[in-house]
């Protein structure tokens, strides 16, 4: 039976046997890594992969919106949303939806007829004191329209 032959020194590999487990060790590692960044938590994910998941509440919603950027936006100007802000919020991102680029004024009069009900415009800029285009087209994650930062057309700042 021959010797075991040791290894030189300075020689920093491992035999064949233990130099076989460490590696089937990291393929295990690596598989599991690549197992939990592939599997996909839902349905959704599996069918359409890569596309944005939208606040059912705000099906319209820019992709990059999220509820919680409003109310950080409203906080920073002083305005505690409520429901009726939030029904604002979403017939703005509807409106904006279905009009690619919207008049300021034609966006200043759908507002006025859907809330005509409440009270019209004096309604709306009662509870968005920078003007219902320009202040709600910020909380809504929208780009307010050309003329919605002029005073006559929808904006007090």
């Amino acid at each position: 039976m021959p010797a075991r032959l040791k290894p030189a020194a300075g020689d920093t590999r491992l035999p064949f046997h233990q130099s076989r487990s460490i590696a089937e060790q990291l393929l295990q590692a690596t598989a599991e890594d690549d197992q939990e960044t592939i599997m996909a938590d839902t349905m959704q994910e599996i069918m359409n992969p890569g596309a944005v998941v939208r606040d059912p509440d705000f099906p319209q919603a820019p992709d990059a919106w999220t509820p919680q950027a409003a109310t950080a936006a409203a906080a920073a100007d002083g305005v505690e949303l409520t429901p009726d802000h939030w029904d604002v919020i979403g017939a703005l991102q509807g409106y904006f939806a279905e009009h690619s680029q919207p008049n300021v004024r034609q966006l200043h009069d759908a507002l006025d007829e859907r809330f005509h009900a409440k009270g019209g415009l004096k309604y709306l800029y009662g509870i968005f004191p920078g003007g219902p285009v320009a202040q709600g087209c910020r909380l809504a994650g929208l780009r307010a329209p050309a003329g919605a930062v002029d005073k006559s057309f929808g904006s007090v700042q």
